[in-house]
């Protein structure tokens, strides 16, 4: 038998269970490494080996630490997720101890890290997004909001930095009542926004978000899988509308994502989202990292997570040039009950310790 391919997970959401699964579903013996700064992290659980992080590392430090523990775990392939950009930074140090980064280059990740500047980037590559405004102060919000509701349609808003879709809010002009303390309600008033913005962040710091047009109704996320000059290897939409999920290889959806990613250099796994605006596919959003649904796709016989790190060990997977037959394919998802480290003390785990099943 082969030796193990050691892959590590550096702190990650929790979905990302389902990627180590897919891991461990590879025909080759994987040994996974996870760490987090959350002791209750369930991806700490499903991994072989689960250590909780120091606590407090600024980037540069962090880069120092991920070395180490590359260099003491003898790690194949690293799966960066924080501070992906000053990892990406550090590729040649990491491939001097044997570690292959499994993310894009540094180029891509930047061009992505600010949203206004990844739509700069996504227009660049001459594909379609929404009309949006960079806001910082009142006057700017107000003359976003006014221009879109100008065509008719509601503004929203969320931070130029962040991710699964922290911090969006649809903006009202209608007052806060008793109907709204019902349900979940994402909608704030403008002019609670505008008072905020007057505010400033803390420490005085400036607030930035972008403003657009609120675009409901059916969402294609496409995961994409590239080689590492950003060549496109396999691509696949996961349609979204309510609770019913499917999958689509419309062209209309994939082409341009083959595109940006060609453009950027966007090597291994990355997932852009799409809705409609007037009829026709915009791009909302661009994750240089794996999506937290990117395990669904084995539903339609591929498994993007094995690929990618094949990738990373330099050779050819067998999904290179393949289209999935994903007609007919219709599902939802029902969340399920996962382990966690047993505790040590209040609020404490043990670093070493690891569920008697996992241990290796």
């Amino acid at each position: 038998m082969s030796a193990p391919v050691r892959v590590w997970l550096n702190r990650t959401y929790a979905e990302n269970v389902f990627f180590i699964e897919q891991l461990r579903a590879a025909p080759r013996p994987v040994v996974v490494h996870a760490t987090h700064g959350d002791p209750d992290s369930p991806v700490l659980a499903a991994a072989d080996h689960g250590t909780p992080e120091p606590a407090g590392l600024a980037a540069d430090g962090y880069v120092g630490y991920a070395l180490d523990y590359c260099a003491r775990h003898a790690i194949d392939v690293f799966v960066p997720q924080l501070h992906q950009l000053a990892i990406a930074l550090a590729r040649p140090e990491f491939e001097a101890i044997g570690t292959t980064l499994l993310c894009p280059p540094a180029t891509a990740i930047a061009a992505f890290t600010s949203k206004a500047d990844g739509y700069a980037t996504i227009a660049g590559a001459g594909l379609p997004t929404p009309p949006w405004w960079r806001v910082r102060t009142p006057a700017e919000l107000w003359h976003a909001v006014e221009r879109i509701e100008d065509t008719g349609r509601t503004a929203c808003l969320k931070p130029t930095t962040g991710a699964g879709g922290a911090g969006f809010r649809v903006l009202t002009r209608e007052p806060y009542d008793a109907r709204r303390l019902a349900g979940w309600d994402h909608r704030v008033q403008v002019e609670q926004v505008a008072a905020a913005l007057a505010g400033g962040g803390p420490d005085g710091e400036p607030v930035d978000l972008l403003v657009m047009p609120h675009l409901d109704g059916p969402e294609v996320s496409v995961d994409c899988l590239a080689d590492r000059d950003g060549s496109p290897l396999a691509a696949v939409g996961r349609t979204k509308e309510g609770r019913r999920r499917g999958f689509t290889t419309e062209e209309c959806y994939l082409e341009p994502v083959r595109r940006l990613v060609r453009a950027t250099g966007m090597a291994y796994l990355s997932n852009v989202q799409f809705r409609r605006l007037d009829g026709l596919p915009v791009v909302i959003d661009v994750n240089t990292r794996p999506a937290a649904g990117l395990h669904q796709l084995r539903l339609c016989g591929l498994n993007l997570p094995w690929d990618a790190v094949r990738l990373a060990l330099g050779e050819r997977p067998e999904c290179s040039g393949a289209e999935p037959d994903v007609r007919g394919i219709e599902y939802t998802l029902v969340p399920g009950i996962r382990p966690v480290h047993p505790q040590q003390g209040p609020g404490r785990v043990s670093p070493g310790a690891q569920p008697a099943a996992a241990r290796v």
